[in-house]
């Protein structure tokens, strides 16, 4: 037999004492749930909001594109791509919200800057340009807010297993640990008082 599951005043105490912990516990996991919860329903507003609006972009960034081509020609587009650096500046840093790590992307606009003359080309190819520069910017901020999205249902995830094990496990245990400790000190204490009567009777005689 579990030493805790002794019928002692300490043991109901200490099975009380679980008992409210686990419902301390409990409360505070629902409360995390929902919590993280709403967090998630707004960044999945978000992403679906960014989405459409770089569906828009994207539609409009190859619309220019196919105009840069046919007044400027496709070669020297080409060529104008091939002078755009490659993004070397993003740095990804976290911010906490209870307990789970958000990305929060981080890079240097200024590497956008033109690396043509703009005597050499034609107002297609700046166009052009700006547009897929809103592309790049919008799939920037997709990427951060689906990751945070995917990490935040994860620990959701998690939080709701250690709130079911609460509930489902934990809770009902410590509470029929309390109720059965609780009948036995009641029925040993009937036990005393009958003993205690038949002797004070004996005692009378």
């Amino acid at each position: 037999m579990d030493p805790r599951e002794f019928p002692t005043k300490g043991n109901l105490m200490l099975a009380k004492n679980s008992l409210a912990l686990a419902h301390q516990g409990y409360d505070l996991m629902d409360k995390k749930r929902n919590i993280l919860l709403k967090e998630l329903m707004e960044l999945i507003d978000e992403a679906k909001n960014i989405q459409e609006e770089i569906d828009s972009t994207f539609t409009r960034a190859y619309t220019c594109l196919q105009r840069a081509n046919i007044e400027q020609g496709i070669s020297k587009v080409e060529e104008l791509a091939f002078t755009v650096p490659i993004e070397e500046s993003i740095r990804i840093q976290t911010r906490s919200i209870m307990g789970t790590e958000i990305p929060h992307i981080k890079y240097d606009d200024r590497q956008n800057d033109l690396t043509y003359a703009f005597g050499t080309t034609k107002e297609s190819i700046d166009i052009a340009r700006e547009a897929f520069r809103a592309v790049k910017n919008l799939t920037i901020k997709l990427a951060e807010v689906e990751n945070a999205a995917y990490r935040l249902a994860a620990n959701i995830k998690k939080t709701q297993k250690r709130a079911n094990a609460l509930k489902n496990i934990t809770i009902p245990m410590y509470s029929n640990l309390v109720y059965t400790i609780n009948n036995a000190l009641e029925e040993k204490e009937r036990e005393e008082f009958t003993r205690l009567k038949v002797i004070k009777k004996m005692q009378g005689k």
